[in-house]
């Protein structure tokens, strides 16, 4: 697909004026609200949010899928505040981490997750409120704010993913990027306005929260869904008439061994992946099961959103292929010395162009590490994002993924870093020393693997791993611990983590 020409921006809250006033817009348990219903409840959060923040707040939300995490990226940035999304899959310690580092002055969230907040994870100039609380009285408010004309170069959101050096990084999304990324992948999906997505992935990510912005976009309806088993899935497909099903790999993986019923599979017109490399083997069931549907593999990345795919032609061609740029994205290969790779020659993946974030929020050493200039060669020029993905081009154009630079874990559809599992076991003090590796798993992408070195002879094992169940969300948890009485040691007495991975990965 040709690259277009860039179309004009938008606050990202005319998002919500899309659609046709009388269409359904987003379904909730209890309703479903038309775009008109929509417009008017982002008004009214709006205008709400308006009374307790200031312009330029940070407002923090922890809750699962629904009316208000849905709002809410419209809603603050209409009020001309920054939401920050906190995965409700984190663990107190996390969720505490983002509200100190983001400074936020607001939280909303369910009941149960405020709950477990313990004294001091909340910053003192930061109001705590309940989910069902902020939106009746959203609901009971007289206070509306129209459509806003505010910078589309403002800050829109911060979006937190794992970082390499443990502690996770704020990537600071503006109204552009967002509005455009929206854009984007509703041109390439082709996606209309009869469309009805399943929004399954976390809103906390930029894949999951482009579920919401992308239909908007094209003024279809989103049915937010937190599944407990696949099945749940399949049978919501079939209730809701479902024609847009995103998914990670291990979901997947789940999903073609579920029961579908004609139902289910009849409506769906594309299934899309991100989050990891799907095998051979199952986008071969994918095409099986669904015949009908066109699948898009997908790689992306948050400080740039999304920056391939395949076209739907191509998979049972070219089935491990990562594709092309996708419309407003300008991708290189790039080799050390900058230089731009010839066609076959391993690189670093290079994003470009108005999808490139703003860098990460309050910290200018990492931002000038992974944000640098583009190459001469960019069209777009500015600031791009070096992956740290090493990757190639084909003769024929097509893209095809290497491996990572870094040691980053991408496990399950999440980038994880092994350094904040490590600080966790260590932490506990059933551990003197932790190393924590991603090792290939065709089901998850890399299983976890952590070796330790107990602090006294006879440690327990089961101690450490109910004091990680405790400090880690479900998704860093290690798949294997490994015990060892001592640790391999490089020239400079550093953990030699490459024998580790060789002795234990194997």
């Amino acid at each position: 697909m040709d690259d277009p020409a860039i179309p004009q921006s938008f606050p990202l809250d005319h998002l919500a004026e899309r659609g046709a006033a009388g269409d359904p817009a987003l379904v909730l348990r209890d309703r479903t609200l038309t775009y008109a219903e929509l417009r008017e409840a982002v008004a009214k959060l709006a205008g709400w949010l308006a009374g307790h923040a200031e312009s330029g707040d940070r407002i923090a939300s922890w809750a699962a899928k629904g009316e208000l995490t849905c709002l809410l990226p419209l809603a603050a940035a209409r009020a001309g505040m920054v939401h920050v999304p906190i995965n409700p899959l984190l663990k107190r310690a996390q969720a505490a981490y983002i509200l100190e580092d983001s400074g936020a002055r607001m939280l909303i969230g369910t009941p149960a997750r405020l709950a477990t907040l313990a004294e001091g994870d909340v910053p003192p100039d930061c109001s705590t409120f309940g989910e069902a609380d902020c939106l009746a009285e959203a609901a009971r408010a007289g206070a509306q704010i129209g459509p806003s004309q505010r910078d589309t170069g403002e800050l829109a959101a911060i979006l937190y993913t794992s970082g390499s050096t443990g502690a996770p990084k704020g990537v600071m999304l503006s109204h552009a990027n967002m509005w455009l990324g929206a854009v984007s992948v509703a041109r390439y999906l082709r996606l209309q306005s009869d469309d009805v997505t399943l929004a399954v992935l976390p809103l906390s990510f930029d894949y999951g929260q482009n579920q919401l912005l992308g239909t908007w976009y094209a003024g279809g309806r989103v049915v937010p869904l937190d599944y407990l088993f696949a099945r749940d899935v399949a049978k919501a497909c079939a209730r809701h008439g479902v024609t847009t099903l995103a998914a990670v790999p291990p979901l997947w993986t789940q999903l073609v061994e579920a029961p579908w019923s004609e139902d289910a599979i009849a409506p769906l017109r594309r299934l899309t992946n991100s989050g990891g490399a799907l095998t051979i083997t199952l986008v071969r069931q994918l095409r099986t099961l669904f015949p009908q549907a066109d699948l898009y593999p997908m790689y992306g990345l948050t400080e740039a959103f999304r920056s391939t795919y395949l076209d739907p032609a191509l998979v049972d061609t070219h089935p491990t292929s990562m594709g092309e740029a996708i419309p407003y994205a300008e991708i290189f290969v790039v080799r050390e010395s900058g230089e731009i790779c010839r066609p076959n020659a391993e690189g670093e993946l290079v994003h470009c162009g108005p999808l490139v974030a703003q860098g990460y929020w309050r910290d200018a050493e990492r931002t000038a590490e992974r944000f640098k200039p583009a190459p001469p060669a960019s069209k777009y020029g500015g600031m791009a994002v070096y992956s740290g993905d090493h990757v190639y081009r084909a003769d024929d154009g097509l893209l095809y993924f290497v491996g990572r630079r870094d040691a980053m874990i991408k496990s399950a559809g999440n980038r994880i870093s092994p350094q904040e599992i490590e600080s966790a076991a260590t932490g506990s003090g059933h551990a003197a020393e932790a190393v924590a590796f991603g090792v290939p798993d065709e089901a998850l992408g890399h299983a976890i693997h952590l070796v330790v070195r107990a602090p006294v002879e006879g440690a327990d094992g089961d101690a450490l791993a109910k004091a990680l169940a405790a400090q880690l969300p479900g998704f860093m948890q290690p798949h294997v611990i490994h015990w060892c009485s001592d640790m391999p040691r490089n020239p400079n007495g550093k953990i030699d983590r490459a024998a580790l991975i060789e002795k234990y990965a194997a």
